[in-house]
């Protein structure tokens, strides 16, 4: 008998009554506290709703299920279904009955409108923000890409400062259930997950820890995996009812198994055409497209390759057709869902209400980007051949629902696989020979009845599907050696034995080139000559360790491609600045010209950041040689603060088009010169990210009576938004005193909802107490500007101006000293939560992980030789400390200090300013 609280909550949260595999899911083993680490299930019945599935076993099992959920797509997604569906399930929370249980187990005090589930997402007002990390205590949903996810976990955060590293891999890698969506897309990444899991659970020898560790469960349409081996578990799937449906459906359907027989059985009838010559394949693909072009009907076509796809816009009419690629930046792919073709072929529930869907016949053409993450449907499909996988997510997007009866399926296919030899014969590579095994399948289903409805396709040989699929890439092992290595974030330079993580995300593969990201800033071509030379590579890094690079700022390409742009981008601005950004955020500065000699490899796996004066960027969003600029923004001062293309309207540094609302009404950060007339208003409730950027430094030096004109750059972002953390900042002075009793506060609260162990309370309560001594400094106060040095305040206002003094002092460093030398709370602890107490006040801004590094370790009040004590303790305690709890354990821990504090510097109580 199925659980009715768990039926009725669910329908409340998702609008639908569950089918029967998401009652057993949570009867069989979620709602024990259990989860199954693979799950397999066919395309289109409601994958994510394990999201509902975890918030509802986390209200009835809270001591159980971990309090995040982070759902991993892959890096071609492009739409971020998930988004949808999580703020869904946000809303309907109180009809669900589920908000108040949610709301008991967070700490930090939430606002009037705001939700206990925190959401952390690919795109949109909720990409990458900091709600679900402000609060460790507080349940969450973070949603990322296999990129995001997976460099966050091993330490190495991609355009994550390596302050912020350690924090995401302890909230990430602990307390937490990760759901790898579509695992056999990734399958280096499905085994790395296992490798940590198993380390946590066995290598690190911690023993049960006073929180969960990671679990991991595999979530695939078509996984890898066979179920046959005794060492392997059997994947969680459909129910035998669920994979039994009558020869003749109810219609219409009445029960919410009747939704799950459609899809299992919706017709799609295939349809194949040999193709001779490759170079007209894609002229093929739009031929067969425009058989429908006076069908009414929505259009789906897949082509391999980007040129492909090109080229097939080309041939359909323009006014009805829309193209979706991994190639897209963020801002214009967000922007692709609203457009009223796209929304065609969105289900009637995910459309947006305020936009009129396409009428009469249309088309989307895509790459694979529109083979994962999406929830779509189209009447009929075109597309090229691929692996057997891809193959079946591509059918999944064709009569999804099995709404229609008269689907087609056109697949153009080569007559020869491979390329011509010397010898004239055609040799095919392990990638074309998978292809072949996939069409030979396909034929199979051709001779039968030409069903590829996941039903039909499920009845398939299993060892033939899997040996058409995509050939397994080289996965690298991650060893014991490898996370200790990763787990050093303090040390940014490189460091022997410490490679970068993208080969161990992803694998190595001879068919899937390198990549290379690209943005737009104007900071590169505002910081160069004199003013560059003040700027060494750390200070930039800095820069943008504080105002990062967002999703929606980004696209994505093949590493040849990007650089056959940059190279005649380049033969029109060579001396034009380039910020050359690795992937541990190290920043090279260079010219066009130089980097285009260094050849493709130069920039793969590289971010190029662009000076806007160059252009390069079309008005869909794609990288384009040809789209040349004449104007720069920095030059030609505009009224509207977006940077505009020559008469394309096209915005190429879109840093500060990043917003808290759906509206686009707040902006969560903006860049302002001193001369804008709206300074005051648009700053308002902001705080400065950093010091005044002086573009004119020597201006002072000229006894001149004439205007200086634009001179001085604040950058700013909402406290909540913050990606800095926040140490010296605030809208106004904020005392040493209120800081600390608000970080006190916050601690106290998150021990107490996550329920450690007394001996752990006190140490972090401690911590808290003591964490930030090393201000009670006269040369801190004067560097935050403060105008009575000896009035100790922990964050500077608004209007106080920083001033450069002794930028190398940590005030973490000095906090130290002073706990040891004059703590009294400290020394009543065990030797064991000393050091425990020590650890977390170094780390709290991401020094201590292993050590201080050598300009930053003394204090300029103390003594050299307590000081040169202290800098050999430091390693020695993290290592003791990261043995007993682990490595994401020890970051964890380090992170519920670092959490309190942020929120604290965000939020500040309303305690009076004599509070001291």
């Amino acid at each position: 008998m199925a659980d009715d609280t768990f039926k009725a909550r669910f329908e409340a949260l998702t609008d639908h009554a569950p089918f029967p595999w998401q009652i057993g899911l949570y009867e069989e083993w979620f709602a024990k506290g259990e989860f199954p680490s693979s799950c397999s299930m066919p395309t289109g019945l409601g994958k994510t709703s394990i999201i509902a599935i975890w918030l509802i076993a986390l209200v009835s099992k809270p001591d159980k299920v971990p309090r995040r959920l982070v759902y991993v797509v892959n890096r071609r997604t492009v739409v971020d279904q998930t988004t949808d569906e999580v703020e869904k399930l946000r809303k309907n929370l109180q009809a669900a009955g589920l908000i108040e249980a949610l709301g008991r187990r967070c700490s930090i005090p939430l606002r009037a409108d705001e939700s206990p589930l925190a959401i952390s997402t690919l795109r949109g007002h909720f990409a990458d923000n900091r709600e679900w990390s402000a609060d460790p205590s507080r349940p969450a949903v973070i949603c990322g890409t296999v990129d995001m996810i997976g460099s966050r976990l091993l330490f190495s955060g991609y355009r994550a400062g390596f302050k912020a590293k350690p924090l995401y891999a302890g909230f990430l890698g602990q307390d937490a259930l990760l759901v790898h969506d579509e695992a056999h897309l990734e399958p280096a990444f499905q085994q790395l997950l296992t490798t940590i899991e198993r380390e946590q659970r066995e290598g690190e020898r911690t023993g049960e820890l006073p929180w969960p560790k990671l679990r991991v469960m595999e979530l695939s349409a078509t996984s890898r995996r066979n179920g046959h081996s005794q060492d392997i578990e059997k994947p969680f799937g459909l129910t035998e009812a669920e994979q039994s449906p009558p020869a003749v459906l109810p219609d219409p359907p009445t029960e919410p198994i009747h939704h799950v027989w459609r899809r299992q059985k919706a017709k799609k009838v295939i349809h194949l055409h040999g193709n001779e010559d490759d170079q007209k394949l894609a002229d093929e693909l739009g031929e067969l497209a425009l058989r429908h072009d006076d069908s009414g009907r929505a259009v789906l076509l897949f082509a391999r390759t980007v040129k492909d796809v090109e080229k097939i816009v080309k041939k359909l009419p323009k006014e009805s057709t829309e193209q979706l690629t991994g190639t897209l930046r963020g801002m214009e792919r967000d922007g692709l869902v609203k457009k009223a073709i796209f929304q065609r072929f969105l289900p009637e529930s995910n459309r947006d209400k305020n936009i009129a869907p396409a009428d009469g016949t249309v088309y989307l053409v895509c790459t694979s980007a529109g083979e994962v993450g999406v929830n779509i449907s189209a009447d009929h499909m075109v597309c090229d051949l691929s692996t057997f996988e891809s193959m079946i997510q591509r059918f999944g997007r064709v009569n999804r629902f099995g709404d229609r009866d008269d689907t087609r399926v056109d697949v153009v296919h080569p007559k020869e696989f491979g390329k011509k030899d010397k010898s004239g014969r055609f040799k095919a590579d392990d990638l074309d020979q998978r292809r072949l095994k996939t069409l030979e399948l396909l034929k199979h289903v051709k001779q039968l009845d030409g069903d590829v409805s996941p039903a039909a396709l499920e009845k398939l040989d299993p060892a033939a599907r899997l040996a058409a699929f995509a050939p397994l890439p080289t996965v690298l092992p991650a060893t014991d050696i490898l996370f200790d290595a990763w787990a050093l974030t303090t040390i940014r330079e490189k460091l022997p034995g410490r490679p970068p993580v993208d080969p161990y995300l992803h694998g190595i593969s001879g068919w899937q080139p390198p990549e290379t990201h690209v943005a737009w800033r104007e900071e590169v071509e505002v910081i160069t000559g004199e003013l560059l030379e003040r700027y060494s590579p750390e200070d930039l890094e800095e820069l943008l360790d504080e105002y990062p690079l967002k999703p929606h700022e980004l696209l994505r390409d093949r590493s040849d491609r990007v650089f056959d742009h940059l190279q005649k981008i380049a033969a029109e601005h060579p001396e034009a600045p380039v910020w050359l950004v690795d992937s541990r955020d190290r920043i090279a500065v260079t010219t066009l010209e130089k980097l285009s000699r260094g050849g493709k490899v130069a920039i793969s796996h590289m971010t190029v950041l662009l000076p806007p004066c160059v252009g390069g960027l079309t008005p869909k969003g794609t990288l384009d040689s040809e789209a040349m600029r004449r104007r720069s923004k920095s030059v030609d001062a505009a009224n509207d603060e977006r940077t505009a293309g020559d008469d394309a309207g096209v915005m190429y540094d879109v840093a500060d088009e990043w917003y808290e609302d759906k509206e686009q009404k707040i902006h969560r950060r903006r860049r302002l010169w001193d001369d804008d007339p709206q300074f005051d208003a648009k700053s308002e409730g902001m705080r400065l990210v950093c010091p005044p950027i002086d573009t004119k430094p020597d201006a002072d030096e000229h006894d001149t009576d004439e205007p200086t004109g634009r001179r001085y750059w604040h950058w700013y972002t909402q406290p909540r938004s913050a990606d800095d953390d926040l140490t010296k900042t605030f809208t106004r002075p904020v005392r040493w005193g209120h800081h600390t009793h608000d970080v006190t506060a916050n601690v106290t609260l998150i021990v107490e909802r996550l329920g450690l162990p007394d001996d752990l309370r006190r140490a972090l309560i401690v911590a808290a107490m003591l964490h930030d001594l090393g201000k009670k400094r006269e040369i801190w106060q004067r560097s935050i500007g403060n105008p009575n040095p000896i009035d100790w305040h922990a964050k500077s206002g608004k209007n106080w101006k920083q001033r450069n003094i002794c930028p190398d002092y940590r005030h973490e460093f000095g906090s130290l000293l002073d706990v040891q030398r004059d703590a009294a709370e400290w020394r009543q602890l065990t030797p064991e939560m000393q050091d425990v107490v020590l650890h977390l006040i170094a780390a709290h801004h991401g020094r201590g992980r292993p050590h201080f590094p050598q300009e930053e370790a003394f204090d300029p009040d103390g003594e050299r030789r307590s000081a040169a004590a202290l800098v050999i303790e430091v390693p020695r305690r993290f290592a003791r400390l990261q043995r007993k709890y682990g490595r994401w354990g020890i970051a964890y821990l380090e992170s519920l200090l670092r959490a309190a504090d942020w929120a604290a510097s965000a939020s500040p109580s309303a305690l009076g300013e004599d509070q001291t």
